[in-house]
């Protein structure tokens, strides 16, 4: 098994890694919309929040050399349903490929954020 790690995105807020790559595929730990270059969640609509949750993904793709053409999975967390239509507007720009999904409305998220996303990605031939 091999941590990616990118000052890129977040670090870790917890005993865990930002991502593992086992065998052929990528497991990206959960990303919410913080801003890797302060730490701090600047984003406040649910757009801009899963802008920033995107982008903190893609730079762990790209420190894994994959990319969202490369996921095969993702689970979504949202601190509210409601919010569904604006994060797919989002949502669709970047994973055009449209990998497997699941989303859920959850209690509460890490830092009271408005999302979260984790990612599979396939890394083989």
């Amino acid at each position: 098994m091999e941590h990616i790690l990118t000052d890129k995105a977040p670090a870790a807020i917890g005993p865990y890694s930002q991502a593992i790559v086992a065998g052929d595929f990528l497991y990206a730990s959960g990303q919410i919309p913080i801003n890797p270059a302060n730490g701090e969640i600047e984003a406040i609509t649910i757009a801009e929040q899963t802008d920033r949750v995107c982008r903190n993904i893609g730079e762990i793709l790209s420190a894994a050399g994959t990319d969202y053409e490369h996921v095969v999975k993702t689970t979504c967390f949202l601190a509210e349903m409601d919010d569904f239509a604006a994060f797919n507007a989002v949502y669709e720009k970047y994973f055009v490929g449209k990998p497997a999904r699941s989303c859920v409305a959850v209690k509460k998220l890490p830092r009271n954020v408005l999302c979260e996303v984790e990612v599979i990605a396939y890394l083989g031939q």
